[in-house]
């Protein structure tokens, strides 16, 4: 186990191609952190950078406080799961397992004892005979972490390792490994572009943008919190509502022609200033009839997500969307008011969080 420093990490490929922008970050140990971004964030570079897959262009990478920059992967002492498991096709379960110690050199009984050893704590020892293209996806997914268990990391470095499972299996998966992470207190290291797999499975989350960390935070902070009008985009399984609204001085904020709170942020806003209005759909009251401090727009959407509905009011401000209780009725082409909760309202100035 070790913690994980990254000190200005840069990554410019051929071209010009700023990878990682001055990257920094501290790990801790034990920690499960979460690199959590869209395509193209530069968020699996990142994580090859940390395991010497890649060779960083500046900054540094400490591993339980030894630099390990100019290091090759395999003395750095961490262990690595790839999306597609990487696992040999032509092994049994037990040498794909055992592989990193061969590597090592481990004498063949002790390979396969600690093979055993390691498959046992995955529910895989009645499996240790079978080759990979005989497993399940979630099989595949489990022989990948004993193998990467059984070298005893200081850290595993995980690129989204669940995305090739489907729904339920995707979710049994997480639950195991965030026991598993648990039970072993290993430094885990997790690529997503998967927030739900974030802000379930991480302790913290590094937001990522164009090679750059926008937030770091628990993920309580960086849901209810966004540092900035990227973050707030881009988390929460639906997207916060960011509308163009003016500081009226008086603790409300105009947007669309209404008046709606302004949250704790209005209270140093002049009036006039040029805001962003932030608010989770989950965050609103839906209202049949005209109210004070709501935003109005007609029905044009109602999607169903199981408990709850995603509901789509379009009017003076532009497309509001507000999650409304499975049983209530929203006819559609009527009209509707959402209620924003006041101390839920975010105001964004310049593109960043107002205090």
């Amino acid at each position: 186990m070790a913690a994980i420093a990254l000190d200005r990490l840069t990554k410019v490929y051929p071209g010009g191609v700023n990878a990682l922008d001055a990257v920094g970050l501290d790990i801790a140990d034990g920690e499960f952190f979460a690199l959590l971004g869209p395509s193209g964030c530069g968020k699996t570079t990142l994580l090859r950078t940390i395991a010497g897959l890649e060779e960083a262009t500046g900054g540094s990478v400490l591993i339980g406080g030894e630099n390990v920059t100019a290091l090759p992967p395999g003395r750095r002492d961490v262990a690595m799961v790839f999306q597609d498991y990487a696992l040999f096709p032509h092994m049994t379960v037990s040498d794909n397992i055992a592989y990193p110690l061969r590597i090592k050199k481990v004498p063949g009984g002790e390979r396969r004892a600690k093979a055993a050893g390691t498959a046992g704590e995955l529910g895989l020892s009645a499996l240790l005979t079978r080759r990979p293209g005989q497993l399940s996806g979630g099989q595949q997914q489990r022989v990948a972490l004993a193998r990467a268990m059984a070298c005893h990391p200081r850290a595993f470095l995980l690129d989204e390792p669940l995305s090739n499972l489907d729904a339920r299996m995707r979710l049994e998966a997480r639950t195991f490994l965030k026991r598993l992470q648990r039970e072993l207190r290993v430094t885990c290291v997790f690529v997503t572009h998967d927030q739900a797999e974030a802000l379930a499975l991480a302790d913290r989350i590094a937001v990522m943008e164009d090679g750059r960390v926008r937030q770091v935070g628990s993920p309580a902070e960086v849901f209810r919190r966004p540092a900035n009008t990227f973050v707030a985009s881009f988390i929460g399984s639906t997207p916060m509502n960011l509308l163009d609204g003016e500081a009226t001085g008086d603790g409300t904020v105009a947007v669309g022609g209404a008046r709606v709170p302004g949250g704790p942020g209005a209270a140093g806003l002049a009036a006039g200033e040029k805001v962003v209005y932030g608010v989770r759909p989950e965050y609103l009251e839906y209202r049949t009839e005209p109210a004070e401090g709501a935003l109005s727009g007609e029905i044009t959407v109602v999607e169903n997500l199981g408990s709850a509905q995603l509901v789509t009011l379009d009017g003076p401000a532009g497309s509001v969307q507000v999650v409304v209780d499975e049983d209530t009725e929203v006819p559609l082409t009527t009209t509707g008011w959402a209620v924003p909760r006041r101390d839920r309202v975010l105001l964004y100035r310049d593109g960043e969080l107002v205090a």
